[in-house]
């Protein structure tokens, strides 16, 4: 709503975009670093030493818990989701029609190759 109805005060012009929650400051918190380890849960000592065997070759930090209840779940749901994440795919780029052909014959690529 507008000022000229509902007057409030003086609206500050410097007012700061996270004292109303609407973004988040801290995007850096990688986890699996030290500061933020991952939160892993499994249920049986065999299982705990093959997932640390797995958070140690990815070169990751997790705090993994046994939990030996019988109606127990194992919790892993972090540490797959980032060893599963796909490799950066890089395209090369297609020369342009002026530029020397890429196949070694001298010509411009619009005369050879395009």
């Amino acid at each position: 709503m507008s000022d000229k109805f509902f007057y409030k005060g003086r609206q500050d012009a410097r007012q700061h975009h996270t004292e109303y929650g609407g973004f988040k400051t801290n995007a850096s918190q990688k986890s699996g670093s030290k500061k933020f380890p991952l939160s892993l849960v499994v249920t049986s000592e065999a299982r705990k030493q093959e997932v640390e065997a797995q958070v140690a070759e990815a070169n990751l930090y997790a705090n993994i818990t046994v939990d030996t209840r019988d109606d127990a779940v194992e919790s892993i749901a972090e540490l797959t989701a980032i060893l599963s994440k796909g490799e950066t795919v890089t395209v090369t780029k297609t020369p342009s029609r002026n530029d020397p052909c890429s196949c070694g014959s001298g010509l411009k690529f619009k005369k050879c190759c395009g």
